[in-house]
């Protein structure tokens, strides 16, 4: 077993594609963080109003679900590249070099694989959503679309980013799984 992880960012060289999805997906980290907070500070505003000035609250629940569940989304390519999703790394460490390569590439193209018909159906939901006029069933009442707009802007950017560390490892510019030969 490897023990502590070394990953970093994943690296882009000169590449600019590398380079334009490494910004792409360090902005959408930001935006997910910018949800976060605004999330965090309309909860504090719900519990000032809730339990200081006794009085009732319509938004600001649905708003904190929909931003965090947003937040979730659009973060996951930032998450990729910096390598911090669940990653075991037991089998790759045992491969020789170039079964390692093979099994990174099944793995990125079955992951390029899965992203993308989670992209497909989740525009097809948002494009339900806003083709039919849904409203959520609340006080609020807030056009669905908007917050089901998070699903396919996140599974997109996330693909995007995929097949950027595919890129990456065919051009040499990573290593598979981020190992070195040894």
């Amino acid at each position: 077993m490897a023990g502590q992880s070394n990953a970093a960012a994943a690296p882009v060289g000169n590449n600019p594609f590398l380079r334009l999805v490494a910004a792409i997906s360090t902005l959408a980290g930001w935006c997910s963080a910018a949800m976060i907070v605004a999330a965090v500070a309309i909860t504090c505003q719900m519990i000032f109003i809730r339990f200081v000035l006794n009085g009732s609250t319509v938004w600001q629940t649905e708003a904190v679900i929909y931003l965090v569940v947003a937040a979730t989304l659009i973060g996951l390519p930032y998450v990729q590249r910096l390598r911090g999703h669940v990653n075991v790394d037991l089998i790759p460490l045992a491969l020789p070099r170039r079964a390692r390569m093979g099994l990174a590439l099944v793995t990125l193209s079955v992951s390029i694989l899965i992203v993308g018909v989670m992209l497909f159906y989740g525009y097809e939901y948002w494009h339900f959503a806003w083709d039919r006029g849904w409203r959520s069933d609340t006080v609020w009442g807030v056009r669905l679309w908007i917050p089901y707009l998070s699903i396919p802007i996140g599974f997109g950017l996330l693909l995007l980013q995929l097949v950027a560390d595919l890129v990456a490892v065919l051009t040499g510019v990573e290593k598979p799984f981020g190992l070195e030969d040894g």
